[in-house]
Formats: structure tokens, C-alpha cells, sequence
């Protein structure tokens, strides 16, 4: 078996801190999640945590960028299983808003990203993954017919804002199972206000 490189084990070490500070900061949250609990449930040392993470903040916004990717991809592969354009987004919109009920999701994303991240480089990351595909599905049904093509930046843009609120209230909802229907009946409304 061939030994592994510097850069192979350096990037075993990093998934494996930002597995554990996902697990952590998702469950406890960021303020009650200290350095020392994600290196040692990773397996490592604090040493090691910040050789490869300048601090905290830095560890916390691996976890938030992996969050984003993960649901951005989901979205993405989701718009190739439906049949049109307009299902593909409806679908999107809701599947984003059931995303919103993971509670680690819904953790780090919605409560504590805003304020460890500050609300500027939350929305920058959010706009190359989240926003990006809530622009690209409304271009495709823009071309497809399906949707007024008219200032689609500032419309997705409008759309994503009415969404993240929509998981703001699911976050902060004493039952958000319960409350996504009616969550989802709205956003469904606004999407159809585009047409």
C-alpha cells in the first residue's frame, strides 16, 4: 500500500475537523462549541486544529461553505429528476425550505451564520450557492416560457431573500414540521407571482 502524501493527510485531517465542528456547532451550537471539543472529536490535536484553521470563526465558516455546497448540490441534482423547468423550481424552493428542518441545518445556517459570519459574507456565500441555482432554475424557466424573463438577477434575488425568511421562520418555529406547509403554500404564491 502506497504511504499517503503530506497534502492527502492534510486534507484528511481538515474533513475530519470540519466533520466534527459540523456535528458540534450543529448540535451545541457556536457559542457553547469550543476548538479544543471538535479537535478532540476529531481526533486530533489543538495543535492541529489551528494549523489548519486560523481560529474558531475560520472552522465555523468551513462548516457554513460545506453546508451551502451540500444543499446547492442536493437543489441541483434534484432540477435533473423533474420533467420541466416550473417543476424543477417549485421542487427546488420546497426542498430548500424541508432543508430548513435539519436542525443542524437550521443551526448553523440560520441562527449562528449571521452572527459569527456577519450578514455580508453570509449573503456572499450564499449567492455562489444557494442564490446561484435559484438564478439558474429561473433563467431555464425563463427560457422555457415558464416564467417572465424580466430582471431575473433582482427577482432571484427577491425570491431568495422571501426564502431565507421563510427558513428564519422555520428556525425559530416551536414546530417547524408543522409550520412548513404553510411556509412552502406562501413561497409557492410568490414563485407564481413571477409568471
Amino acid at each position: 500500500m502506497a504511504r499517503r502524501t503530506q497534502a492527502e493527510r492534510s486534507d484528511t485531517t481538515t474533513a475530519e475537523l470540519t466533520a466534527a465542528a459540523r456535528r458540534l456547532f450543529g448540535e451545541y451550537g457556536y457559542a457553547a462549541t469550543s476548538i479544543d471539543a471538535v479537535a478532540q472529536a476529531a481526533g486530533v490535536t489543538k495543535g492541529a486544529a489551528y494549523h489548519h484553521f486560523t481560529g474558531k470563526p475560520d472552522l465555523f465558516r468551513a462548516v457554513f461553505v460545506r453546508e451551502l455546497e451540500e444543499i446547492a448540490a442536493k437543489l441541483e441534482g434534484m432540477a435533473f429528476a423533474e420533467s420541466d423547468s416550473w417543476s424543477a423550481l417549485r421542487r427546488g424552493i420546497r426542498t430548500f425550505l424541508e432543508h430548513c428542518l435539519d436542525p443542524g441545518f437550521r443551526r448553523i445556517v440560520l441562527l449562528d451564520g449571521p452572527s459569527v459570519l456577519g450578514w455580508e459574507q453570509v449573503r456572499e456565500i450564499e449567492y455562489g450557492h444557494t442564490l446561484r441555482v435559484l438564478l439558474a432554475g429561473m433563467q431555464v424557466a425563463a427560457a422555457d416560457g415558464n416564467l417572465d424573463a424580466g430582471n431575473l438577477p433582482a427577482r432571484a434575488q427577491l425570491m431568495f431573500g422571501a426564502l431565507c425568511e421563510g427558513g428564519m421562520m422555520l428556525a425559530r418555529s416551536a414546530d417547524p414540521a408543522a409550520d412548513l406547509p404553510a411556509i412552502a403554500a406562501e413561497a409557492d404564491r410568490l414563485l407564481d407571482a413571477l409568471r
